[in-house]
Protein backbone atom coordinates (compact mmCIF):
# COMPACT_ATOMS: atom_id res chain seq x y z
CA UNK A 1 0.00 0.00 0.00
CA UNK A 2 1.46 3.31 -0.71
CA UNK A 3 2.17 5.93 2.13
CA UNK A 4 -0.03 8.55 1.80
CA UNK A 5 1.29 12.03 2.05
CA UNK A 6 -0.20 13.50 5.10
CA UNK A 7 -0.11 10.11 7.10
CA UNK A 8 2.96 8.54 9.26
CA UNK A 9 6.43 7.80 8.34
CA UNK A 10 8.97 6.84 10.33
CA UNK A 11 12.53 8.81 10.43
CA UNK A 12 14.99 8.04 8.27
CA UNK A 13 17.60 6.16 8.68
CA UNK A 14 20.66 8.22 10.09
CA UNK A 15 22.97 5.94 7.37
CA UNK A 16 20.56 6.89 4.55
CA UNK A 17 21.26 10.58 5.54
CA UNK A 18 24.53 10.40 5.55
CA UNK A 19 24.27 7.82 1.94
CA UNK A 20 22.36 10.94 0.44
CA UNK A 21 25.06 13.40 1.45
CA UNK A 22 28.20 11.30 0.29
CA UNK A 23 25.58 10.49 -2.76
CA UNK A 24 25.07 14.36 -3.88
CA UNK A 25 29.02 15.65 -3.63
CA UNK A 26 30.72 12.49 -5.32
CA UNK A 27 28.14 12.93 -8.18
CA UNK A 28 28.76 16.14 -8.67
CA UNK A 29 31.21 16.29 -11.18
CA UNK A 30 29.66 13.38 -12.65
CA UNK A 31 26.25 14.04 -13.30
CA UNK A 32 26.85 16.64 -15.98
CA UNK A 33 29.96 15.25 -17.97
CA UNK A 34 32.91 17.27 -18.48
CA UNK A 35 30.40 20.06 -18.68
CA UNK A 36 32.35 23.54 -19.46
CA UNK A 37 35.54 21.50 -19.81
CA UNK A 38 34.84 20.15 -22.90
CA UNK A 39 34.82 23.27 -24.88
CA UNK A 40 37.99 24.42 -23.22
CA UNK A 41 39.33 20.69 -24.21
CA UNK A 42 37.89 20.82 -27.51
CA UNK A 43 39.11 24.73 -28.35
CA UNK A 44 42.40 24.63 -26.81
CA UNK A 45 43.41 21.31 -27.16
CA UNK A 46 42.34 20.01 -30.24
CA UNK A 47 41.87 23.69 -32.05
CA UNK A 48 41.07 24.44 -35.47
CA UNK A 49 43.72 22.60 -36.79
CA UNK A 50 41.30 19.57 -36.07
CA UNK A 51 38.40 21.43 -36.85
CA UNK A 52 37.36 22.82 -33.91
CA UNK A 53 35.68 26.06 -33.02
CA UNK A 54 33.03 27.82 -31.01
CA UNK A 55 30.16 26.79 -33.51
CA UNK A 56 31.58 22.99 -33.83
CA UNK A 57 31.95 22.59 -30.40
CA UNK A 58 28.56 24.26 -29.52
CA UNK A 59 27.28 21.80 -32.35
CA UNK A 60 28.38 18.69 -30.34
CA UNK A 61 27.39 20.21 -26.88
CA UNK A 62 23.46 20.68 -28.67
CA UNK A 63 23.49 17.06 -30.03
CA UNK A 64 24.41 16.14 -26.82
CA UNK A 65 21.92 18.16 -25.05
CA UNK A 66 19.06 17.33 -28.02
CA UNK A 67 19.90 13.03 -27.07
CA UNK A 68 19.71 13.69 -23.11
CA UNK A 69 16.35 15.87 -23.33
CA UNK A 70 14.63 13.16 -25.35
CA UNK A 71 15.88 10.79 -22.46
CA UNK A 72 14.27 12.91 -19.81
CA UNK A 73 10.92 11.78 -19.98
CA UNK A 74 11.79 7.87 -20.11
CA UNK A 75 14.10 8.12 -17.77
CA UNK A 76 11.81 9.49 -15.50
CA UNK A 77 9.18 7.37 -16.03
CA UNK A 78 11.99 4.79 -15.49
CA UNK A 79 12.56 5.88 -12.14
CA UNK A 80 9.11 5.69 -11.23
CA UNK A 81 8.41 2.06 -12.08
CA UNK A 82 11.67 0.48 -11.04
CA UNK A 83 12.28 -0.48 -7.78
CA UNK A 84 16.13 -1.22 -8.37
CA UNK A 85 16.64 3.07 -8.35
CA UNK A 86 20.24 2.04 -6.54
CA UNK A 87 21.80 -0.17 -9.49
CA UNK A 88 20.48 2.43 -12.12
CA UNK A 89 22.56 5.00 -10.26
CA UNK A 90 25.13 3.15 -10.30
CA UNK A 91 25.46 2.69 -14.15
CA UNK A 92 24.37 5.94 -15.17
CA UNK A 93 28.05 6.86 -13.51
CA UNK A 94 29.76 4.41 -14.95
CA UNK A 95 28.47 5.12 -18.28
CA UNK A 96 28.79 8.93 -17.97
CA UNK A 97 32.50 8.47 -16.92
CA UNK A 98 33.43 5.45 -19.64
CA UNK A 99 32.14 8.12 -22.34
CA UNK A 100 34.29 10.79 -21.01
CA UNK A 101 36.89 8.95 -20.39
CA UNK A 102 37.05 7.47 -24.23
CA UNK A 103 37.39 11.77 -25.27
CA UNK A 104 41.23 11.67 -25.23
CA UNK A 105 41.43 8.50 -28.05
CA UNK A 106 39.10 10.10 -30.15
CA UNK A 107 39.21 13.48 -32.57
CA UNK A 108 36.23 12.69 -35.37
CA UNK A 109 33.69 15.00 -34.88
CA UNK A 110 31.04 11.99 -35.15
CA UNK A 111 32.82 10.21 -32.57
CA UNK A 112 33.16 12.84 -30.21
CA UNK A 113 29.30 13.96 -30.96
CA UNK A 114 28.58 9.93 -30.48
CA UNK A 115 29.94 9.55 -26.62
CA UNK A 116 28.85 12.84 -25.43
CA UNK A 117 25.49 11.83 -26.65
CA UNK A 118 26.13 8.77 -24.76
CA UNK A 119 26.41 11.00 -21.38
CA UNK A 120 23.81 13.11 -22.07
CA UNK A 121 21.21 10.10 -22.03
CA UNK A 122 23.20 8.67 -19.10
CA UNK A 123 23.17 12.16 -17.03
CA UNK A 124 19.17 12.31 -17.57
CA UNK A 125 18.88 9.56 -14.62
CA UNK A 126 20.28 11.27 -12.07
CA UNK A 127 17.91 14.59 -11.56
CA UNK A 128 14.84 12.14 -11.03
CA UNK A 129 16.78 9.30 -9.15
CA UNK A 130 18.24 11.52 -6.74
CA UNK A 131 14.59 13.56 -6.02
CA UNK A 132 12.64 10.21 -5.85
CA UNK A 133 15.60 8.54 -3.55
CA UNK A 134 15.29 11.65 -0.77
CA UNK A 135 11.58 11.76 -1.51
CA UNK A 136 11.36 8.16 -0.39
CA UNK A 137 13.89 8.32 2.01
CA UNK A 138 12.44 11.56 3.85
CA UNK A 139 8.93 12.13 2.71
CA UNK A 140 7.21 15.01 1.35
CA UNK A 141 6.99 16.82 4.50
CA UNK A 142 10.85 16.99 5.01
CA UNK A 143 11.34 17.05 1.05
CA UNK A 144 11.98 21.08 0.70
CA UNK A 145 14.77 20.91 3.59
CA UNK A 146 16.54 17.94 2.31
CA UNK A 147 16.54 19.28 -1.45
CA UNK A 148 18.24 22.38 -0.11
CA UNK A 149 20.79 20.29 1.55
CA UNK A 150 21.57 17.52 -1.25
CA UNK A 151 21.78 21.05 -3.50
CA UNK A 152 24.50 22.26 -0.82
CA UNK A 153 26.43 19.11 -0.84
CA UNK A 154 26.34 18.99 -4.77
CA UNK A 155 27.52 22.89 -4.93
CA UNK A 156 30.22 21.87 -2.14
CA UNK A 157 31.23 18.52 -4.62
CA UNK A 158 31.37 20.73 -7.68
CA UNK A 159 33.33 23.22 -6.08
CA UNK A 160 35.96 21.03 -4.61
CA UNK A 161 36.35 18.75 -7.46
CA UNK A 162 37.22 22.50 -9.70
CA UNK A 163 39.19 23.88 -6.73
CA UNK A 164 41.40 20.37 -7.89
CA UNK A 165 41.31 20.83 -11.70
CA UNK A 166 42.35 24.49 -10.84
CA UNK A 167 45.08 23.54 -9.08
CA UNK A 168 46.42 20.31 -10.88
CA UNK A 169 45.64 21.54 -14.65
CA UNK A 170 48.42 24.11 -14.16
CA UNK A 171 50.72 20.85 -13.77
CA UNK A 172 49.32 18.24 -16.23
CA UNK A 173 47.26 20.32 -18.45
CA UNK A 174 43.33 19.85 -19.49
CA UNK A 175 43.65 16.29 -19.23
CA UNK A 176 43.56 16.90 -15.57
CA UNK A 177 39.35 16.83 -15.46
CA UNK A 178 39.47 13.49 -16.85
CA UNK A 179 41.42 11.57 -13.63
CA UNK A 180 39.11 13.54 -11.52
CA UNK A 181 35.87 12.31 -12.98
CA UNK A 182 37.47 8.86 -12.75
CA UNK A 183 37.96 9.13 -9.37
CA UNK A 184 34.69 10.54 -8.04
CA UNK A 185 32.87 7.91 -10.11
CA UNK A 186 34.21 5.23 -8.27
CA UNK A 187 33.80 7.51 -4.65
CA UNK A 188 29.91 8.05 -6.25
CA UNK A 189 29.18 3.73 -6.58
CA UNK A 190 30.46 3.14 -2.45
CA UNK A 191 28.19 6.83 -1.26
CA UNK A 192 25.13 4.94 -3.36
CA UNK A 193 25.78 1.46 -1.35
CA UNK A 194 25.51 3.73 2.00
CA UNK A 195 21.53 4.14 1.33
CA UNK A 196 19.91 0.89 2.19
CA UNK A 197 17.81 -0.41 -0.53
CA UNK A 198 15.15 -0.69 1.91
CA UNK A 199 15.13 2.58 3.54
CA UNK A 200 13.41 3.84 -0.09
CA UNK A 201 9.58 3.93 -0.36
CA UNK A 202 9.15 3.41 -3.66
CA UNK A 203 5.44 4.74 -3.85
CA UNK A 204 6.64 7.67 -1.93
CA UNK A 205 9.41 8.26 -4.24
CA UNK A 206 7.05 8.64 -7.33
CA UNK A 207 4.53 10.80 -5.00
CA UNK A 208 1.65 8.88 -4.95
CA UNK A 209 -0.97 9.26 -2.70
CA UNK A 210 -3.89 6.65 -2.96
CA UNK A 211 -6.56 7.03 -0.69
CA UNK A 212 -6.77 4.69 2.04
CA UNK A 213 -7.65 0.75 1.62
CA UNK A 214 -6.83 1.18 -1.55
CA UNK A 215 -3.86 -1.37 -3.02
CA UNK A 216 -3.17 0.59 -5.97
CA UNK A 217 -4.63 4.31 -8.45
CA UNK A 218 -4.80 4.48 -12.12
CA UNK A 219 -2.30 7.16 -12.79
CA UNK A 220 -1.95 9.27 -16.17
CA UNK A 221 0.80 9.17 -18.57
CA UNK A 222 3.82 11.39 -18.18
CA UNK A 223 2.91 12.94 -21.27
CA UNK A 224 -0.97 13.42 -19.80
CA UNK A 225 0.32 14.96 -16.77
CA UNK A 226 2.12 17.83 -18.27
CA UNK A 227 -0.53 18.36 -21.00
CA UNK A 228 -3.64 18.41 -18.38
CA UNK A 229 -1.60 20.38 -16.00
CA UNK A 230 -1.46 24.09 -17.16
CA UNK A 231 0.78 25.30 -14.46
CA UNK A 232 3.20 22.35 -15.15
CA UNK A 233 3.51 23.04 -19.09
CA UNK A 234 3.70 26.50 -17.86
CA UNK A 235 6.70 25.50 -15.49
CA UNK A 236 8.30 23.57 -18.55
CA UNK A 237 8.81 26.71 -20.78
CA UNK A 238 10.07 29.12 -17.42
CA UNK A 239 12.56 26.27 -17.72
CA UNK A 240 13.56 25.96 -20.86
CA UNK A 241 13.51 29.67 -21.01
CA UNK A 242 15.63 29.62 -17.84
CA UNK A 243 18.27 27.20 -19.46
CA UNK A 244 18.20 28.77 -22.63
CA UNK A 245 20.06 32.17 -21.26
CA UNK A 246 22.22 30.10 -18.27
CA UNK A 247 23.67 27.16 -20.10
CA UNK A 248 25.83 28.76 -22.74
CA UNK A 249 26.92 31.33 -20.09
CA UNK A 250 29.41 29.90 -18.19
CA UNK A 251 30.85 27.76 -21.71
CA UNK A 252 31.20 31.20 -23.50
CA UNK A 253 32.86 32.44 -20.73
CA UNK A 254 35.64 29.73 -20.68
CA UNK A 255 36.14 29.92 -24.50
CA UNK A 256 36.30 34.31 -24.19
CA UNK A 257 38.94 33.36 -21.56
CA UNK A 258 40.88 30.74 -23.95
CA UNK A 259 41.41 33.62 -26.79
CA UNK A 260 42.13 36.09 -23.92
CA UNK A 261 44.53 34.27 -21.51
CA UNK A 262 45.49 31.37 -23.71
CA UNK A 263 45.17 27.70 -23.69
CA UNK A 264 47.79 26.83 -20.61
CA UNK A 265 45.83 29.48 -17.99
CA UNK A 266 41.89 28.47 -19.76
CA UNK A 267 41.79 25.68 -17.51
CA UNK A 268 42.67 26.62 -14.17
CA UNK A 269 40.74 29.97 -14.80
CA UNK A 270 37.54 28.61 -15.84
CA UNK A 271 37.91 25.82 -12.63
CA UNK A 272 38.00 29.18 -10.57
CA UNK A 273 35.25 30.25 -12.33
CA UNK A 274 33.33 27.47 -11.56
CA UNK A 275 35.15 27.18 -7.59
CA UNK A 276 33.98 30.62 -7.04
CA UNK A 277 29.81 30.15 -8.18
CA UNK A 278 30.05 26.89 -6.32
CA UNK A 279 31.08 28.33 -3.27
CA UNK A 280 28.10 30.66 -3.49
CA UNK A 281 25.61 28.20 -4.41
CA UNK A 282 26.21 26.19 -1.66
CA UNK A 283 24.53 28.26 1.28
CA UNK A 284 21.93 29.76 -1.10
CA UNK A 285 21.09 26.43 -1.87
CA UNK A 286 20.81 25.85 2.23
CA UNK A 287 18.46 28.98 2.32
CA UNK A 288 16.45 27.73 -0.33
CA UNK A 289 16.01 24.60 1.29
CA UNK A 290 15.14 26.16 4.86
CA UNK A 291 12.81 29.11 3.61
CA UNK A 292 11.12 28.21 0.64
CA UNK A 293 8.07 26.81 2.81
CA UNK A 294 8.36 30.52 4.64
CA UNK A 295 9.04 32.60 1.98
CA UNK A 296 7.10 30.83 -0.41
CA UNK A 297 8.84 29.66 -4.24
CA UNK A 298 7.63 32.77 -6.64
CA UNK A 299 9.80 35.42 -4.91
CA UNK A 300 13.01 33.19 -4.98
CA UNK A 301 12.44 31.77 -8.38
CA UNK A 302 12.01 35.27 -9.72
CA UNK A 303 15.46 36.40 -8.15
CA UNK A 304 16.81 33.35 -9.96
CA UNK A 305 15.59 35.02 -13.59
CA UNK A 306 16.73 38.22 -12.47
CA UNK A 307 20.06 37.49 -11.43
CA UNK A 308 20.38 35.24 -14.37
CA UNK A 309 20.08 38.67 -16.52
CA UNK A 310 21.98 41.03 -14.76
CA UNK A 311 24.79 38.56 -14.75
CA UNK A 312 25.15 38.51 -18.83
CA UNK A 313 24.83 42.23 -18.94
CA UNK A 314 27.52 42.32 -16.21
CA UNK A 315 29.80 39.96 -18.82
CA UNK A 316 29.84 42.88 -21.43
CA UNK A 317 31.50 45.51 -19.29
CA UNK A 318 34.49 44.48 -19.40
CA UNK A 319 36.98 41.57 -20.40
CA UNK A 320 39.56 41.46 -17.52
CA UNK A 321 39.54 37.88 -16.54
CA UNK A 322 39.63 39.13 -12.72
CA UNK A 323 36.35 41.26 -13.76
CA UNK A 324 34.41 37.44 -15.62
CA UNK A 325 35.80 36.06 -12.72
CA UNK A 326 33.89 38.32 -10.08
CA UNK A 327 30.47 38.20 -12.45
CA UNK A 328 30.54 34.24 -12.53
CA UNK A 329 29.97 34.74 -8.64
CA UNK A 330 26.44 35.62 -9.53
CA UNK A 331 25.78 32.04 -11.27
CA UNK A 332 25.69 31.00 -7.70
CA UNK A 333 22.79 32.90 -6.80
CA UNK A 334 20.44 32.24 -10.25
CA UNK A 335 22.07 28.21 -10.55
CA UNK A 336 21.51 27.91 -6.51
CA UNK A 337 18.19 28.75 -6.59
CA UNK A 338 16.96 26.76 -9.54
CA UNK A 339 18.31 24.00 -8.51
CA UNK A 340 16.69 23.63 -5.05
CA UNK A 341 13.05 25.01 -6.45
CA UNK A 342 13.03 22.90 -9.21
CA UNK A 343 12.11 19.60 -7.84
CA UNK A 344 10.07 21.15 -4.83
CA UNK A 345 7.93 23.26 -7.50
CA UNK A 346 7.32 19.77 -9.53
CA UNK A 347 6.84 17.89 -6.33
CA UNK A 348 4.28 20.83 -5.41
CA UNK A 349 2.43 20.50 -9.09
CA UNK A 350 2.42 16.47 -9.14
CA UNK A 351 0.91 15.88 -5.38
CA UNK A 352 -0.52 12.99 -4.93
CA UNK A 353 -0.21 12.15 -8.56
CA UNK A 354 2.34 9.02 -8.24
CA UNK A 355 3.95 10.83 -11.13
CA UNK A 356 6.44 13.16 -9.30
CA UNK A 357 9.47 11.83 -11.60
CA UNK A 358 8.16 11.12 -14.98
CA UNK A 359 6.86 14.68 -14.81
CA UNK A 360 10.42 15.88 -13.56
CA UNK A 361 11.26 13.80 -16.96
CA UNK A 362 8.67 16.05 -18.96
CA UNK A 363 9.79 19.52 -18.00
CA UNK A 364 13.49 18.49 -18.13
CA UNK A 365 13.05 17.45 -21.30
CA UNK A 366 12.14 21.29 -22.05
CA UNK A 367 14.86 22.22 -19.65
CA UNK A 368 17.27 20.50 -21.52
CA UNK A 369 15.87 21.69 -24.98
CA UNK A 370 16.75 25.30 -23.79
CA UNK A 371 20.18 24.27 -22.68
CA UNK A 372 20.95 22.55 -26.25
CA UNK A 373 19.79 24.93 -28.24
CA UNK A 374 21.83 27.51 -25.79
CA UNK A 375 24.88 26.49 -27.14
CA UNK A 376 24.60 26.45 -30.87
CA UNK A 377 22.86 29.75 -30.30
CA UNK A 378 25.51 31.74 -28.63
CA UNK A 379 28.16 29.76 -30.38
CA UNK A 380 26.60 31.50 -33.89
CA UNK A 381 26.34 34.72 -32.37
CA UNK A 382 30.19 34.69 -30.94
CA UNK A 383 31.09 33.67 -34.53
CA UNK A 384 28.99 36.55 -36.45
CA UNK A 385 29.36 39.35 -33.81
CA UNK A 386 31.01 38.63 -30.85
CA UNK A 387 30.86 37.65 -27.29
CA UNK A 388 29.16 41.01 -25.97
CA UNK A 389 26.14 40.32 -28.71
CA UNK A 390 25.97 37.07 -27.25
CA UNK A 391 25.85 37.88 -23.15
CA UNK A 392 23.31 40.39 -24.20
CA UNK A 393 20.76 38.13 -26.19
CA UNK A 394 21.07 35.61 -23.49
CA UNK A 395 20.23 38.34 -20.63
CA UNK A 396 17.14 39.33 -23.06
CA UNK A 397 15.93 36.05 -22.50
CA UNK A 398 16.19 35.70 -18.97
CA UNK A 399 14.51 38.97 -18.78
CA UNK A 400 11.52 37.84 -20.83
CA UNK A 401 11.45 34.61 -18.30
CA UNK A 402 11.56 37.00 -15.19
CA UNK A 403 8.60 38.72 -16.70
CA UNK A 404 6.45 35.72 -17.93
CA UNK A 405 7.27 34.06 -14.25
CA UNK A 406 6.13 37.44 -12.57
CA UNK A 407 2.96 38.18 -14.25
CA UNK A 408 1.74 34.33 -15.58
CA UNK A 409 3.01 31.71 -12.89
CA UNK A 410 1.56 31.95 -9.08
CA UNK A 411 2.85 30.93 -5.83
CA UNK A 412 2.83 27.02 -5.84
CA UNK A 413 4.08 26.20 -2.11
CA UNK A 414 0.41 23.98 -0.48
CA UNK A 415 -2.41 26.64 1.15
CA UNK A 416 -0.59 29.74 -1.06
CA UNK A 417 -2.40 28.78 -4.33
CA UNK A 418 -6.35 29.31 -4.65
CA UNK A 419 -8.26 26.72 -3.27
CA UNK A 420 -10.48 26.54 -6.60
CA UNK A 421 -7.77 27.03 -9.05
CA UNK A 422 -7.74 23.71 -11.10
CA UNK A 423 -4.52 23.71 -12.19
CA UNK A 424 -3.25 22.37 -8.62
CA UNK A 425 -3.55 19.40 -6.94
CA UNK A 426 -6.36 18.98 -5.52
CA UNK A 427 -7.91 21.59 -5.89
CA UNK A 428 -11.22 19.73 -6.52
CA UNK A 429 -10.96 18.48 -3.70
CA UNK A 430 -11.10 21.78 -1.95
CA UNK A 431 -13.67 22.84 -3.61
CA UNK A 432 -16.98 22.91 -0.96
CA UNK A 433 -19.72 21.06 -2.16
CA UNK A 434 -22.62 22.76 -3.52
Amino acid sequence: MATTETGPQAAPPTRALRGLDALNFTLADVRDGLGPYLAIYLIAVRGPDQGWNEATTGLVMTIAGVAGLVAQTPAGALIDRTRQKRAIVIAAALAVTLSCLALPFISNFYAVAATQSLAGIAGAIFPPALAAITLGVVGPRLFARRIGRNEGFNHAGNAVSAALAAGLATLFGPVVVFWIMGALAVLSIGAMLMVPADAIDDDVARGLDCPPGEESCEQPSGVAALLQNRLLLLFAVLAALFHLANAAMLTSVGQLLTHLSGKDHATSLIAICIVAAQCVMVPVAMFVGAKADTIGRKPIFLAAFGVLALRGVLYTLSDNPFWLVGVQLLDGVGAGVYGALFPIVVADLTRGTGRFNVSQGAVATAQGLGAALSATLAGLIIVSAGYSAAFLTLAAIAACGFALYLFAMPETREGAARSDDPAMPGAAAAVPAA
